[in-house]
Formats: structure tokens, sequence, C-alpha cells
């Protein structure tokens, strides 16, 4: 790892001149580099430390009042030396993470990261690209990103593509596309205006709040989501879908977009992509689909066919920063139609002038594709992560995690203390504790103690979700260093949070 860090140190020292004598211009850079230098190798051999013995470590650790009031101190005027910056970075803040590299986090669907990705945003940092656009190589590293991601999901090789913050931004990039691709009039110039009729939107009961979000920054307004029952075990019901539409169309709306779900929130449940895809070309929608997490199966070979018909898409959204292992944040949208996404976000101003030849070359832009003009180095942390293992290996750790998640339901459903909630779908087990008959305590409070006391405990880090109207307990396993041995301690944690619970009535 150090000689990495030397190399950019280098660099950078390479690019001071020396100073005039004369000169009374400064700059921000150190005076001493080689204290840097050692006080960056200290830094890095500790996190390496830390990260290599996460096993031993708590699963989250709660913030002490003390720590929250050194972090609500105004900011300095007077510079402060790295080495105590730093002291109070390995103080106050380092111990307090989410707790999402450790192998007991099942909390939310949280990534991993790895130790490579890791790296990578070191090297990003050094090298402090804006990959807005212009000839450099930060450029053509995305485009490679978005060309296996094409190949990757089954989309054109000339589709559009661009690497965002993650699914919830990658929506509204699809969305906008979508907005602008099937609404008559000129919706950028005029704005909704120009659109005769209200547009409308269709997606699951279980789809993620970001949808709805986006409709309402594009200016449709939560109105315009029309949320569609779902069917058990197999997401969104088409014929709901088909009725929704046609009533819409026959009050006078527009109906302009279908979202599929490849991986709901509660549950994991993957709509019928093929099945939407048919719809939507029969009625002329657009369709995006949401695979935030679960579009990780496409690295498996046993269980791709959960996305059939997810190449049919007309817009993708998905996240590299969950089951792909790539440290926050990174997400991805694909759009089937490269013209059409162009169209929807490229603006031509004096200071995007392209040139034919230098670093104002380049074109097109990634400032073309989606609302950002400044952009950091995502792909590097994608590309150095996705050669490191590999993408077979990749997909071994989501067919294990589901292996576990099989396991662990099981475990569950052999259990007197704890019943399924739903089928424990790809990697996401729900399910309630059972409080006996004679003790009068509410279902949903005695779940919601049990999840709070086991993340307290920093034994393991469950969430919580509401199925049929009740909450539950709620584990996603998408930890690639998760092993069976993590699940029982869970259980074990879980278990005794319930004694604990019921025996304080």
């Amino acid at each position: 790892m150090r000689p990495l860090l030397r190399v950019f140190v280098r660099r950078l020292t390479g690019c001071v001149q020396p100073p005039q004598p004369s000169s009374s211009e400064s700059t921000l850079d150190p005076d001493d580099w080689s204290e840097v230098r050692r006080s960056g190798h200290e830094l890095l051999d500790e996190l390496l430390d830390r990260l290599s013995s996460v096993r031993e470590q708590p699963a989250w650790s709660p913030i002490p009042p003390e720590v929250k009031e050194r972090l609500a101190t105004p900011a300095s005027r007077d510079p402060m030396a790295l080495t105590d910056v730093l002291e109070d970075f390995r103080r106050d803040i380092l111990p307090y993470a989410t707790g999402n590299t450790h192998p007991r986090f099942f909390g939310w669907v949280h990534g991993t990261g790895t130790v490579e990705g890791a790296i990578a945003e070191l090297a990003a940092g050094f090298m402090n690209c804006n990959v807005g656009g212009r000839e450099q190589a930060a450029v053509y590293v995305e485009r490679q990103v978005i060309g296996w991601m094409a190949d990757l999901f089954g989309f054109p090789s000339d589709c559009g593509g661009l690497l965002v913050s993650g699914t919830s931004m990658a929506t509204i990039v699809g969305l906008a596309v979508a907005r602008e691709s099937t609404a008559p009039g000129d919706i950028r110039r005029r704005g909704l205006e120009a659109a005769p009729a209200p547009l409308i939107a269709y997606a699951s009961t279980g789809a993620h709040v970001s949808i709805r979000k986006a409709l309402e920054l594009l200016g449709l307004g939560a109105g315009s989501l029309r949320q569609v029952p779902e069917r058990a075990a197999s997401g969104i019901d088409p014929r709901a879908l088909e009725a929704m539409i046609a009533a819409d169309r026959k009050a006078g709306l527009h109906p302009f977009c279908i979202v599929g779900t490849a991986g709901s929130v509660a549950t994991g449940v993957i709509d019928d992509l093929e099945v939407l895809a048919d719809v939507a070309e029969a009625g002329g929608l657009w369709l995006h689909v949401d695979a935030a997490f679960a579009g990780a199966l496409i690295l498996s070979e046993r269980l791709r066919s959960r996305l059939a018909g997810i190449e049919k898409a007309d817009s993708l959204a998905f996240d590299l920063h969950k089951w792909m292992h790539v440290p926050y944040d990174a997400g991805c949208v694909l759009v089937r139609d490269a013209a059409a996404h162009r169209a929807t976000f490229s603006a031509d101003r004096d200071y995007l002038s392209r040139f034919e030849r230098g670093p104002g070359s380049g074109d097109p832009w990634f400032t073309d594709y989606g609302p950002e003009l400044s952009r950091g180095f995502r792909a590097l942390k994608v590309w150095i992560s996705l050669r490191s293992h590999g993408l077979d290996r990749l997909g071994r750790m989501v067919e294990k995690n589901c292996a576990q998640a099989t396991w662990l339901a099981d475990r569950i459903e052999d259990s007197k203390s704890f019943r399924l909630a739903a089928p424990a779908s790809l990697n996401i087990v729900c399910f309630r504790a059972v409080a006996p008959a004679e003790i009068p305590i509410e279902s949903d409070e005695l779940n919601r103690e049990i999840v709070m006391r086991v993340q307290e405990s920093g034994v393991a880090v469950p969430s919580s979700a509401e199925i049929d109207g009740h909450l539950c307990i709620r584990v996603a396993i998408t930890n690639h260093r998760t092993r069976r041995e993590d699940l029982a301690l869970l259980l074990d944690a879980l278990e005794r949070a319930r004694e604990a619970v019921l025996a304080a009535g």
C-alpha cells in the first residue's frame, strides 16, 4: 500500500515549484511533505488493521454525548496540525460509523465495500478529477465501466449511461428522459404546461419511495404516481396495471411510464419484467426498472434468470455500492436510446464549448447526460473493484448470501420463538417474534424493542419492515464477509433480547 501513496505524494511534490525568496505568495501545500507522508502512511496502516479485524469490533457503537458536542463546534479560523486533526478523527469519527463493513450488519440494504475500492478512493482523491467531460483518462474509464454494465445487462453497446450517487439519482435521470421522450410538447422549454394532459406513472405498492420523490422533483407531483397492487411473491399485478392505465386514458390523462421493481424494499420481490415490457410496448409507455440491489443477480449464472426482461427496459437504475461491493457512493443509469438521453440534458454554453484538440476536446461529455457539471471520479473505484475481483467471483458472493438467507429462514421455521412473516426472497428474511399468550405485550412493540436491543448490543444490526400492517424483524444479507456463524450469533442475540423484553413485561 505504501508505494501507491508514495507515488501520489511524489507527483504532487513534483508540481510544486521551488519557492522564490522574494515571493510572498503561498499555497495550501504542506511545508513538510515528509510529515504528511508519515501521517498518511500511519493512518492507512491503521485503517487496514481496523478493516482486517472488523469481526472483533462491535457491529455498531452509540455516539457518546461528548462526541456529539465536539462535532457541533464552529469551524476553526486558524490552521491546525494534520496530526491533531487526524487524532480527532480517530477519537470522534472512526469508531462511530454506520457499521456496514461488519459481517453482522444486516440492516436495510447497505453495501460492504472492499479494500481495493477504498484504495481506489484514495487514488481518486489525489487525482481530483472533474469528470464532467474534457479529454482525460477518467472520462474513458467511465465510458468503459458503462460499457461493461451495458454488456452485463444486455443493453445496446451504444446506449446512454452515467455513473451517479445511487439509484435515487439514477431514477431521476431515467424518468426525466422518459418524460422528455414520451410527453407531447416541448417540456424542456415550456415546462409541464406544454403537456396537453397530466402525465401518469405506475409502480407497485412495494416500489421504493425514490420513485415518488423523482416525480415530485420533475414537477409531476406525487399524485402522478399510481401504486399498483402486488401479488404475494411475484410483484406488480399486470391485470390491475392494465386496468389502471385504461382508466386513466379514459379520464383524459397521459400514461407515460411504468416503473418495474427488481428487488422490493421489504422482501426483495421482483416484478415480472417480461410482462411489464409487453404492457409498456403495447401501450407506448416507457419502461424504467429500479434494480437498486437485486440487479446484482445478473452476475450469477444461476440466478440471473430472475431478471428476465430487464434487457428490454428503456432505462435501468441500479447501485454498484450495494451488492456489487463498490464503496459508497456509486450508482448507474443506463438508457437504451442514447440520443434521447442526451437530448434531455445537453445544453450549449460558451464555457462548455468543445475544441478539436487539447483538454477541451473529447465530445460527448458526461455533462450532456445528467444535471451535474461537476462530477467526481466514481468510475475509478468501480473499475478497480471489478477488475480486482472479477464478475464471476462477485456473482458467487451474491449466491452465497442467498444461500445464507435460505439457511436463516430454515432456522426461523424451526424456531418456537419466531415465525416467518413472508417467504425468504433472495437475500432478505423477514420474521416476527412470538409472545406467549399469557404475556400482555403488543406484538409490534415487542419486535421493535428486540431490534433496538440487538442493535445497541453491538452483536449485530438487523432492521425492520412492515408487512401486512405489522412490524417485522428484517435481515438483509448483502455482506461478503458474512458467515453462517454470524447468522447463528444473530439468532442467539435475538433470542436473548426476546426473553429480556418478555421478562420486563
